[in-house]
């Protein structure tokens, strides 16, 4: 059968989530053909992913009937065909409501198919010398080898319509052997780890996720991010995901030099190695920054506005932005006035007001609180929607507040009135004390992820239920 020249590039979906078939322009004359296998940059913009292929495989198969598969690979696939003819048959073997989709294809030399990782992959030729070319985006070693999950290629289920019977065809015995789709173990879904899980972030994405075995979560003792050793002693390569929630965040203390160093320690060096391992294993990678990297300045910080840090603290966070930014594959999420499970401004200001302690507080100072639960689910909500990657400001919503506004507030919840709150400046407030410089207007424009589908809870809301779960615990 004569090859169709002069093909549109096109590209078509499947039944199987991931797995595209593509037409491939071929140029032929009276010497032959010529195509453009693969051209990234063609393929990249008709929606293929950007998988990086390592390695160019070719299986050349001397007889019409040479059948192979089923194999799911723990690596994406591009396949096509050099010479000859298949029939392709892919079968979804990953962990999830899609397992066990089948799809079939005639192919020749002007087709090709995007086959993701975990998607069982097997052929039969149609034609005597047959060279099927596949490029795959790791490395093949006997360790990846173990990580393969197979389906029979006479499984009952699937029921491939083989063109030439499996009985007349040309199998190995590897092959005959494989089980029954009843008794595959799907291949898991790659993880998301969490990094920094102890902290206050981390323990609201520890009960996001919680039950999720595709979620790994990693404390400063089971991963160090101060080591190299910790980075090269982990396989990359079962992550998709990277959730940075480490961060030294002591604002006063990174004045210092001990502090200093803390701070560029976590917040930048620790913060390469990760956009490092991100980059090198093709990983999304998902930082928390801050209201810090702005002077404040303006009434309200967008997405788009310059650095303009006052203190070491900010000067850290935003140097970790500018890190994580060259990253491909990463979302910033820059938030203000954190409030989740640990030491936190409301917690204070609830435990003073339950002492009877008229506490002074900032007034000069506004911004949101972040609460870590809505922070938690807003990384989940880029993660899940697979949102454009970039940087989006993530705080909760309502208007914007001083800390003494809040401090009233927390005060009035726990039956304290709000009165005994006493408003001071920054300026009077940190007067003949150590502290570092602080952002006088905190409030972060909220647009961009709206524009992705996620909205947070009202601040004023937020704080009713943060303090209600305060009480119920008997915190005081």
């Amino acid at each position: 059968m004569p090859i169709e020249f002069s093909k549109k590039l096109t590209a078509r979906e499947t039944p199987i989530p991931g797995v595209v078939l593509y037409d491939l322009p071929v140029h032929g004359d009276n010497r032959g053909w010529f195509k453009e296998n693969w051209q990234r940059e063609k393929m990249v913009s008709l929606g293929l992913p950007d998988f990086r292929p390592v390695q160019n495989n070719i299986s050349f198969n001397e007889k019409a009937g040479t059948t192979r598969g089923i194999h799911a690979e723990p690596w994406d696939k591009f396949i096509s065909v050099a010479t000859g003819r298949i029939f392709g048959a892919w079968v979804d073997l990953r962990e999830g409501p899609s397992f066990g989709t089948v799809f079939t294809a005639e192919m020749d030399a002007s087709q090709a198919i995007f086959i993701p990782r975990g998607v069982g992959n097997a052929f039969q030729t149609l034609e005597d010398n047959t060279a099927y070319i596949y490029l795959v985006n790791d490395h093949w070693s006997a360790e990846a080898q173990g990580q393969y999950t197979f389906l029979n290629l006479a499984d009952e289920t699937a029921a491939i319509q083989w063109p030439i019977s499996l009985e007349q065809a040309e199998l190995s015995d590897k092959d005959k052997a494989h089980p029954r789709l009843v008794d595959v173990v799907p291949m898991p879904v790659k993880k998301i780890l969490v990094v920094g899980a102890d902290g206050q972030l981390g323990k609201a994405l520890r009960a996001l996720y919680a039950g999720y075995e595709s979620v790994e979560f990693a404390g400063r003792g089971e991963f160090d991010l101060g080591t190299e050793t910790a980075f090269r002693n982990k396989n990359w390569k079962g992550y998709s995901t990277i959730i940075n929630a480490a961060a030294y965040t002591a604002v006063d203390t990174a004045e210092s030099a001990e502090g200093r160093a803390a701070a560029w320690a976590i917040n930048v060096s620790a913060v390469s190695r990760l956009a490092r391992t991100a980059v090198e294993h093709d990983l999304t990678l998902v930082h928390v920054s801050s209201d810090y990297v702005f002077d404040g300045g303006r009434d309200i910080h967008d997405e788009s506005e310059p650095f303009t840090p006052l203190g070491v603290y900010g000067q850290t966070k935003a140097a970790g932005d500018a890190i994580v930014s060259v990253v491909p594959r990463h979302y910033i999420l820059r938030t203000s006035w954190v409030i989740g499970d640990g030491n936190n401004f409301v917690r204070t200001m609830a435990n003073l007001a339950l002492r009877g302690v008229k506490p002074a507080v900032v007034n000069d100072q506004t911004g949101r609180l972040s609460f870590t639960t809505d922070i938690a689910a807003g990384i989940r909500h880029l993660l899940e929607t697979e949102a454009a990657y970039g940087t989006y400001n993530l705080t909760n919503n309502g208007a914007s507040q001083s800390w003494a506004d809040i401090a009233a507030e927390v005060f009035e919840l726990v039956g304290v009135g709000g009165q005994a709150v006493r408003g001071v400046s920054t300026a009077e407030y940190f007067k003949d004390k150590r502290a570092a410089p602080r952002p006088l207007n905190s409030t972060l424009d909220l647009s961009k992820i709206a524009s992705e589908g996620f909205t947070t809870r009202d601040s004023k809301e937020a704080l009713k239920e943060y303090i209600h779960e305060l009480r119920h615990l008997g915190e005081r």
